[in-house]
């Protein structure tokens, strides 16, 4: 399937590492210009030479001013995947609201900025594309990353709305929503549970796969090639959604 985004530009926040690194991959695959970024601009600049047509930007984008550096340096934006780090796991007993307000930083107020400088020319075109990288844990929210949970619900009410203003202009705006896919970010996390109930990493791991239907986390690629589905020209008519990539582990449709 030609997913018509040869010399499409295409900015991809926090790609890196984890799953913004390979959706970036994924798109730069399918003939995307791509804008790698992150806070590491070494590692920015080296995936960013791996790929057919691409630059490494080093950026904060919680810093004053970041996402217009960000913008303009990648030029004319056709697709923009919002992604970002995850906040530390937290109990929804024990945060505050500096917590919380430092949280919706990086996961809603910086994604919003983005959104606001591209989206004009994209409306003015009539094509592009805004795909918001969140979690499962907007439509099951998972015991334990309370901050996270509220920060990628409130993205994801964001771009539901933003989804119905723009339609009409040929952009559409959606959100995917990774399961457990073996990436930095899931360690990190089996790791704190792990210390939190006393016992191995192993054990931790073991009985969250054996939750998931597929038997098994996801790989990252896996979860870059849906992302670049929805970032195509052949998803036109995919607007307004929150799909799942989580190998079947909510029970719901």
């Amino acid at each position: 399937m030609d997913l018509g985004l040869t010399g499409r530009t295409a900015l991809v926040c926090a790609s890196t590492s984890g799953l913004g690194e390979a959706t970036a991959r994924a798109l730069g695959a399918e003939g995307a210009r791509v804008v790698v970024c992150g806070r590491r601009a070494d590692r920015a600049a080296a995936i960013a030479a791996e790929l057919p047509d691409a630059v490494g930007v080093g950026v904060d984008l919680t810093a004053n001013g970041a996402p217009e550096e960000l913008v303009a340096a990648a030029g004319e934006v056709d697709v923009l995947v919002l992604n970002s780090g995850g906040p530390p796991p937290s109990t929804a007993a024990d945060i505050g609201t500096a917590e919380i307000t430092a949280a919706l930083v990086p996961l809603l107020l910086a994604q919003q900025r983005l959104v606001s400088l591209v989206l004009p020319g994209m409306r003015e075109r009539g094509w592009g594309r805004i795909l918001g990288v969140g979690s499962t844990g907007v439509v099951a929210p998972i015991p334990g990353l309370a901050l996270s949970n509220i920060g990628r619900a409130a993205l994801g009410g964001y771009l539901r709305t933003l989804a119905g203003e723009v339609a009409a202009d040929g952009v559409t705006v959606n959100l995917l929503l990774p399961g457990r896919i073996a990436t930095a970010r899931t360690e990190s996390v089996d790791a704190a549970a792990a210390e939190r109930e006393g016992v191995g990493v192993d054990e931790v791991e073991a009985r969250n796969a054996t939750a998931i239907p597929a038997g098994r986390y996801g790989r990252a690629p896996e979860f870059g090639a849906v992302a670049a589905f929805l970032c195509s020209d052949a998803a036109s008519y995919v607007t307004g959604t929150a799909t799942r990539c989580d190998g079947g582990l909510v029970p719901s449709l």
